[in-house]
């Protein structure tokens, strides 16, 4: 066995040998052999000796500074993630933010009440403006001889009321006159009625005494043409005493057209006023002023344009009054309190931050003010998260009121923790309505049973 298993090795080791006569014999043929190739072996052995004893390096772990310095690092960041981790729970988790807000102020757009010319424009683009500060001025001419038109006829409409009054005073001194008159006629027509008794009792008294003989007939025809004149004098005297009731009528006829004239008069006297001072509105209307006090923008005006009424000129910023509309989402103002404090960072004031103070929310979100509200009741629903706009009032220094003008973007940050408490009110009443409706309900069960429960003798 053992001669057997040498015989199998010698021979293996004479194949081997021969294997590697016959590379060698093909690499002498392909190319020269390079000189000292033993030399290169016994240097490539010698670089696997310096691996091994690379390999056998101690750990960098076993030096005592390398563990210290991995120790510290691992107490600060477990330092750390417990600063992080109560800063979130005592502060981060109040912080709402959004960078979907703007600068925005109650902007007046300047448009004339009166149409005509511009004649003058007296400020320039950008320029600060006072409030009541004149702006521009309209060509009045037309509304001036209006004014003067309206003036005319306060003047005429005062004239005729001025003749009626006259002629009313006129009247009554013809009614006293009629009246004097009327007495004078009653005065005459009691004398003639006496004097006409008187002569019808003597022609009675004289017309026996004639038929009989005892007076002449002269006496009685006397006697009964006195009796005629009396009865002519009668007539006359009521007569005149009707025309002086008529007088007295008439004239206080004319006084009563006198005082409808008057009357009518005086109405066009304050129809007239109100002309002109309607008149003198479109007047002062020519001479356009600011409203409020600001900065001038985005002016169109220029001498000699024709402007129409409720034509936009000009606009005026009240730069000094501006305010923050921030639109947060409705997951977000849940703690959200009129009066709480806000961080704004404005991108034109990189790296500067302005304090502010919640103002007020949007009755509504911004989807219930569009143009075309959105219907929800129709096809197919997808649920996205709506915003509320929130007004938030801006306390800038002067300096930076300088750059702050309304449209610049800007980040905000509310601070609620303020509301901390009304969020525990909030789960607390919360629990009592459902502890209510919970109560509510055992209470209606309990009656239920009551009512199916079987009597005695059922």
């Amino acid at each position: 066995m053992a001669t057997d298993e040498n015989g199998k090795a010698g021979a293996n080791e004479a194949g081997a040998n021969e294997a590697g006569t016959g590379e060698a014999g093909h690499k002498e043929d392909g190319a020269p052999k390079a000189d000292g190739g033993d030399k290169a072996d016994g240097s490539g052995g010698g670089g696997a000796d310096e691996g091994d004893a690379g390999d056998s390096k101690p750990s960098p772990l076993s030096k005592p500074w390398v563990r210290i310095a991995l120790a510290v690092a691992a107490v600060a960041a477990l330092i750390l993630l417990v600063w992080w981790i109560v800063n979130y729970r005592n502060y981060g988790r109040y912080q709402q933010s959004t960078n979907d807000a703007y600068l925005a102020a109650d902007q007046i757009n300047v448009a004339p009440r009166v149409a005509g010319y511009v004649e003058q424009v007296l400020v320039g683009d950008n320029q600060m403006v006072r409030a009541g500060q004149l702006l521009a001025r309209i060509d009045q001419r037309t509304e001036n001889s209006t004014a003067a038109r309206s003036r005319a006829q306060i003047a005429q409409a005062r004239a005729t009321v001025a003749q009626a009054r006259a002629t009313r005073t006129q009247q009554f001194d013809m009614i006293r006159q009629a009246r004097a008159q009327a007495d004078q006629s009653r005065a005459m027509l009691r004398q003639n009625e006496a004097a006409d008794r008187f002569n019808a009792s003597q022609v009675a008294r004289y017309a026996p005494l004639s038929a009989v003989g005892a007076e002449t007939d002269e006496k009685l025809a006397q006697n009964r043409s006195m009796l005629d004149q009396s009865h002519a004098q009668v007539a006359s005297a009521r007569a005149q005493l009707a025309a002086s009731d008529a007088q007295v009528a008439s004239a206080r006829h004319q006084i009563a057209i006198d005082d409808a004239q008057i009357q009518s008069g005086l109405a066009q006297v304050a129809a007239s006023q109100a002309q002109l001072a309607a008149n003198q509105v479109d007047v002062d209307a020519a001479a356009v002023t600011s409203p409020i006090g600001g900065r001038v923008g985005d002016r169109t005006v220029r001498v000699g344009q024709y402007v129409q009424v409720g034509t936009r000129m000009m606009t005026v910023v009240p730069v000094d009054r501006l305010y923050l509309v921030a639109n947060f989402k409705e997951t977000q103002i849940g703690l959200m309190r009129v009066g709480q404090s806000a961080t704004v960072e404005v991108d034109a004031l990189a790296g500067e931050e302005i304090h502010g103070v919640v103002e007020s929310f949007s009755p509504g979100t911004g989807s219930r003010f569009a143009q075309v509200p959105i219907d929800n009741a129709t096809g197919n629903f997808t649920k996205i998260v709506q915003r509320v706009a929130v007004r938030i009032r801006l306390d800038a220094g002067p300096e930076a009121r300088r750059v702050l003008v309304p449209g610049l973007s800007v980040s905000v940050s509310v601070d609620t923790r303020g509301a901390r408490r009304d969020k525990v009110a909030t789960k607390d009443e919360g629990d009592r309505l459902e502890d209510g409706r919970k109560r509510q309900d055992r209470h209606e069960l309990d009656a239920d049973r009551r009512q199916r429960k079987p009597g005695a003798g059922r």
